[in-house]
This record gives structure tokens, C-alpha cells and sequence, in this order.
């Protein structure tokens, strides 16, 4: 199965639900990988801490954005 919100989506715009609510974890890594900026970051944990709190996604999400920081030096 597939989702037509995520392949219809350019990945700057999915929200942070498509990103994480994705069917397989696959989507989910495919969806914190494609984030480029803080703010996209943020909003992602802030929707993670607020609907799911799953640990593993949050190690996702922090690693991304000590990648994000590394980038910016």
C-alpha cells in the first residue's frame, strides 16, 4: 500500500504528521531523513512528544539534529 499524501508531497513540505505516521518505519526514517532545517526538526518533535512519545523516534530526531548542527559550523 501507499500513501498519496507522501508521494504527492514535495519531502520540504510534508508536515510533521506525514513524516511520522507513516505505515512502516521505513517511511518514518525516509521522512527524518528528508528534513533540512531546525524549525521542520522541531516541529516534528514537538508532534512526536505531543501524539506518540516513542523513544526511538526521538533518538531519530536528535541525531538528525546534531547532523543539522554539524552542517551549520
Amino acid at each position: 500500500m501507499s500513501n498519496p499524501d507522501i508521494q504527492s508531497a514535495d519531502a520540504s513540505e510534508l508536515s510533521p504528521e506525514q513524516r511520522l505516521e507513516p505505515p512502516n518505519t521505513r517511511l518514518i526514517n525516509a521522512g527524518i531523513v528528508t528534513i533540512n532545517d531546525m524549525e521542520t526538526l522541531q516541529e516534528c518533535v514537538a508532534y512526536e512528544n505531543a501524539h506518540q512519545n516513542r523513544p526511538q523516534i526521538l533518538r531519530r530526531l536528535k541525531s538528525k539534529a546534531d547532523e543539522l548542527r554539524e552542517d551549520e559550523e
